[in-house]
């Protein structure tokens, strides 16, 4: 099969052709390779910057990010933050897809979105040869995101801490990868009901983002909110043309965490759209055919080779894994 390189034709018509033949190849090599049914998730740690937390360590992952992933059929690796670049490359060839999950850094210097950044890149490049490598961004994860694709932290002050809202989902949302094969039920739900956790103070705004070219032709919005002031920001988004994600909101909270005075909704629906989108994620996962040279590197890369820390009493975590 030969893709036209008629001169004549204009660069939207030529970008659009090799975006159509990319797909074509992805879903033949997706059918040569078969689903993988042993999914790993890689979630990026990230520096501990509450004083109460230096006892255990200085760079964690919350519970809540792993059991969201394991509720859903996968297995997770923790990614350490400042390692070589050739053993991000390798971690990258071994693992299904990335997590980067909510916080507190530098948008643009510190070591976690140097190593998003990594990650961000190489699922980019890999995408052009049909190799399908999913990144998720939840709440500060996202921002990271929308920093690595602009160049810049375009975030403003958008209070919504501690609340939990409904999505403004988009009109042509059914069309979109994330929430295609949701219920209607579900999305009634969750674009009436307070079933969305936010923990943020600053946010993306949607006069920011169709503002900035390099986010605008790069992501499409799925839904938005407004803040405690009134000010429309992005919830929810994922790329056009790659499998990248991004949520302003929580919902790995909805399952596993539970301090009573944190918004964490746990009704029926706010368990149903958590496990969703947590079976979302894992089916992305599912597309990429990478595994570890041998089984004893597998397991001695998995979360499950360090403890958990009952911490609780000290965050709004139940627990925590230390590195």
């Amino acid at each position: 099969m030969l893709v036209s390189t008629d001169v004549s034709m204009s660069p939207i018509a030529k970008m659009t052709t090799i975006k159509f033949f990319l797909a074509i190849f992805t879903l033949l090599y997706l059918q040569v390779q078969g689903i993988n049914d042993r999914p790993i998730i890689g979630i990026v740690t990230q520096e501990v910057s509450d004083k109460d937390f230096f006892q255990y360590g200085r760079t964690f992952i919350a519970d809540s990010y792993v059991k969201f992933l394991e509720s859903a059929g996968c297995r997770v690796v923790p990614i350490r933050l400042n390692l070589t670049e050739d053993e991000y490359l390798h971690l990258f060839n071994s693992i299904n897809g990335i997590l980067l999950p909510g916080g507190d850094v530098s948008l643009l210097t510190s070591s976690f979105t140097q190593t998003a950044k990594i990650f961000y890149k190489l699922s980019i490049e890999a995408a052009s040869s049909g190799v399908y490598f999913p990144i998720w961004g939840t709440c500060m994860g996202f921002q990271v995101l929308t920093a690595l694709t602009s160049g810049k932290d375009l975030l403003k002050n958008t209070p919504s801490y501690n609340i939990t809202l409904p999505l403004i989902l988009r009109n042509d949302i059914s069309s979109s990868r994330m929430f295609r094969e949701a219920p209607a039920e579900l999305l009634h739900a969750v674009s009436k009901q307070n079933i969305t956790a936010n923990f943020h103070n600053y946010g993306l705004t949607v006069k920011d983002f169709y503002a900035n070219k390099e986010l605008s032709t790069f992501y499409r919005v799925l839904s938005t909110n407004y803040d405690q002031n009134g000010v429309e920001f992005i919830s929810t988004v994922e790329t056009r043309d790659y499998p990248i994600y991004g949520v302003q909101w929580h919902p790995e909270v909805n399952r596993f965490q539970w301090r009573r005075d944190r918004a964490y909704p746990h009704s029926v629906n706010a368990v149903w759209i958590s496990q969703y989108i947590a079976n979302f994620l894992v089916n992305e996962a599912r597309k990429n055919p990478n595994h570890f040279t041998n089984a004893a590197e597998e397991e001695s890369a998995l979360i499950y080779n360090f403890p958990l820390t009952y911490t609780a009493n000290i965050s709004g975590y139940e627990q925590a894994y230390f590195f």
